[in-house]
């Protein structure tokens, strides 16, 4: 039986939600806006995955691994948790159901089952060569996920800093899966920061620390590279799974760098993040997908390990891209008998549900809801940031 994504097909349709309020009403707009989509969501999603979490949550080591978790981030982060609980109001589901999507795979491993592998995961280039700057990102979900996207363009201040790192005030715009915080796919804020994420499946996962989620939505409000830095590491705490960022500020002093880092789960032993963190000088690109390149971390899902690395072997049979064409062309090859970049062929259990690219000279992002060489972009977004 064909998914109701299947049935439904591939939509030309971006929603855009201009939202200003405390962390509780920004998350409130973005649940009562968008509550068809979430509920049509994690109604479509079910039987693909929801379904496990929703088991695992239901034994006693999975309800504890849930709640450690809950408390460390009403800790740390209790503004995110307020957001969270601001999306699950505006739509009216179940909190736990909204935090189990962001705990992912952790929960699994809290109740020790087994998680269904997919071969899911993201692909991202940077260029950086003068006057051809670019961060280019197919992002890739499970099939449920597509037609289930929006961006939230969100301005967030409060009256008291929030959360660890004492944040007032934080102005972005990021491509959100329904149901989910702001910042786990691709995403500006106005200090500058351009980046995207590409999901990584270390094996050994940690409750009682922070979701790569909320490590990525803390991310939004980084100033610089040096807090972008901190909030992934996560010193007193660390993150409890695993992720790849790819990431650059427009308005660094000196010469353009692009970075990406390999972040890991912290240790039993650890209170912050595994991090690895390479650096790309002008003159220079990079690819990444969803294996860890430089980290000596176990990984567990080994179709998500083979897709990446006939992706990055596609990538390799290219020449060195140099401009917004070949970032196309290479985002949108489907010249790989199985593990293509761009993936939507019928019966496919992942999908490609869009492309991102970010023109950091022009200060543009370009979103397209198909393949990029054969169609326009469906909207070209200014990136609008603070004088």
């Amino acid at each position: 039986m064909p998914t109701a994504a299947e049935t439904l097909g591939r939509r030309n349709c971006i929603p855009i939600l201009y939202t200003r309020g405390t962390h509780y009403e920004v998350g409130y707009d973005m649940g009562r806006t968008f509550s068809g989509i979430i509920h049509n969501f994690l109604q479509v999603a079910d039987s693909e995955y929801i379904s496990e979490y929703l088991e695992a949550y239901a034994t006693p080591e999975g309800r504890q691994g849930y709640e450690d978790t809950l408390n460390c981030l009403k800790t740390n982060f209790p503004q995110y948790i307020r957001e969270l609980e601001g999306i699950a109001d505006g739509a009216n589901v179940p909190f736990y159901k909204l935090f189990l999507l962001h705990m992912d795979n952790i929960i699994l491993s809290a109740a020790q089952k087994k998680s269904n592998d997919q071969p899911t995961g993201c692909s991202t280039i940077c260029i950086n060569r003068k006057g051809q700057e670019f961060l280019g990102h197919t992002e890739d979900a499970l099939a449920s996920t597509l037609n289930h996207y929006y961006f939230v363009s969100a301005h967030i201040i409060s009256e008291q800093p929030q959360g660890k790192w004492g944040v007032k005030e934080e102005k972005f715009t990021s491509l959100c899966y329904a149901g989910h915080l702001p910042g786990y796919t691709m995403s500006y804020n106005h200090h500058g920061l351009v980046f995207s994420i590409n999901t990584l499946s270390a094996k050994h996962l940690r409750t009682g620390k922070t979701p790569r989620h909320f490590i990525t939505r803390a991310l939004l409000s980084a100033e610089n590279f040096v807090q972008a830095q901190q909030i992934i590491r996560d010193s007193g705490c660390g993150a409890g799974d695993g992720c790849s960022i790819n990431m650059t500020f427009i308005k660094q002093d000196g010469d353009r760098m692009f970075h990406n880092a390999e972040m890991a789960p912290a240790s039993d032993k650890s209170n912050e993040s595994h991090l690895n963190i390479l650096t790309i000088s002008p003159g220079e690109s990079m690819f990444h997908a969803n294996s860890y390149l430089r980290s000596k971390i176990e990984e567990c899902n080994k179709l998500m390990t083979e897709s990446s690395i006939a992706r990055m072997d596609t990538f390799n049979q290219f020449p060195k891209p140099i401009s917004e064409q070949d970032l196309k062309d290479m985002l949108s090859d489907r010249s790989h008998n199985v593990h293509q970049v761009f993936r939507d062929r019928k019966g496919d259990y992942v999908k490609t549900i869009c492309v991102g690219i970010f023109n950091i000279t022009e200060r543009t992002w370009s979103l397209y809801s198909d393949n990029p060489k054969e169609n326009e972009p469906m909207v070209v977004l200014p990136l609008q940031i603070k004088k």
